[in-house]
């Protein structure tokens, strides 16, 4: 139980003793023109670009199908002879 309390004191004593810049990074902490907002803003633009592209990418895929099947079908549907057995 010893070793509890002091593990708490010593856990109590960090969080007093840390500076206040310590506790948030620029981004939350308020300074938004800081390299390190720069580096978090270019990060999600990033991802942004890589979801872009994803979708961009599924969107063709479907496009290529539909021009292909548009392209397979036959040119009058009427005309189609139904096969009895």
């Amino acid at each position: 139980m010893n070793l509890v309390r002091a593990f708490s004191a010593l856990i109590l004593l960090a969080a007093v003793a840390l500076p206040q810049s310590a506790l948030a990074c620029s981004a939350c902490f308020g300074a938004s023109d800081s390299d390190m907002a720069k580096g978090m803003n270019m990060g999600i633009f990033v991802l942004l670009g890589v979801i872009v592209a994803v979708l961009g990418g599924i969107a063709s895929f479907f496009i290529y199908l539909a021009r292909r099947a548009s392209a397979h079908a036959p040119e009058n549907p009427s005309t189609m002879t139904k096969q009895t057995s």
